[in-house]
């Protein structure tokens, strides 16, 4: 099974860019979309010449803003939208799907924001997001994918020091809400699989940061420890484009 994550940066600004035949290249069975910043209904319409799969949506409440998409070549046994928290739940960040097997998880973290606004919030999304997703993983297996908005080592960031508790998605209290997803027994599968790589899911778009690879790794395919030996391959296509980001994915044996 191929499983793709991908922060688009606009459903409808990536559908201008080749996303039907990006789509179609990367050949996933389920296909993770965050940062959709479209209502469920023009993320239908902007889908809608996309054969193949099935398509979950979840948007915020306000309008051009975060939320995430499934598509999945198999229909799911059920799928849920939120993690029952209304302070949270208002902004389209999360949508499970039950399988067979397991759960997949599709996430948009909340930016900590500019000047570090919404660190406070952050903190305690990361705090009830963790009991959420444990609470699934008591249940059966969990793969959780998603634009995490951290980069959680030195070696995720091309320029850790400028940033260190100065910037969204390097602060130490990020880096330690992500850490307590791995003491919660979830696995970054990128980096057990490629411990000393250097690569990056996302770019700004200023000073030409990606052509010059002055990037960060904030996005992950997480998995319960229980099905790690099963992931044969766990990558990121910096060569797709269309975003900011980049997609990331793993191939599983389910």
């Amino acid at each position: 099974m191929k499983i793709i994550s991908w922060n688009v940066n606009g459903i409808r600004a990536v559908q201008g860019k080749g996303f039907a035949d990006t789509l179609a290249r990367l050949d996933a069975d389920c296909i993770l979309l965050q940062e959709t910043k479209a209502q469920v209904d023009q993320i239908e319409k902007a889908l809608e010449g996309i054969d193949g799969y099935h398509l979950h949506s979840n948007s915020a409440e306000r309008k051009g803003y975060s939320g995430v998409s499934l598509l999945s070549r198999h229909a799911p046994l059920a799928v849920t939208n939120d993690i029952g928290i209304d302070e949270h739940d208002c902004e389209g960040r999360v949508l499970a799907a039950e399988f067979e097997s397991f759960f997949l998880v599709n996430v948009y973290v909340p930016n900590a924001g500019q000047e570090l606004v919404r660190l406070d919030y952050r903190q305690t999304w990361d705090t009830e997001f963790l009991a959420y997703l444990t609470k699934l993983q008591s249940r059966k297996p969990v793969i959780v994918c998603g634009d995490f908005n951290v980069a959680h080592c030195e070696i995720d960031i091309a320029r850790p020091k400028a940033n260190y508790n100065k910037s969204a998605g390097y602060t130490q209290v990020e880096i330690d809400g992500f850490s307590r997803f791995i003491d919660a027994g979830f696995v970054d599968t990128f980096r057990h699989y490629h411990p000393d790589t250097v690569a990056y899911s996302w770019w700004s778009f200023r000073a030409n940061a990606r052509a010059k690879n002055i990037g960060w790794r904030i996005d992950y395919v997480l998995t319960s420890k229980t099905l790690i030996d099963r992931v044969k391959q766990a990558f990121i296509l910096p060569d797709i484009v269309g975003s900011d980001h980049c997609p990331v994915g793993i191939e599983i044996d389910l």
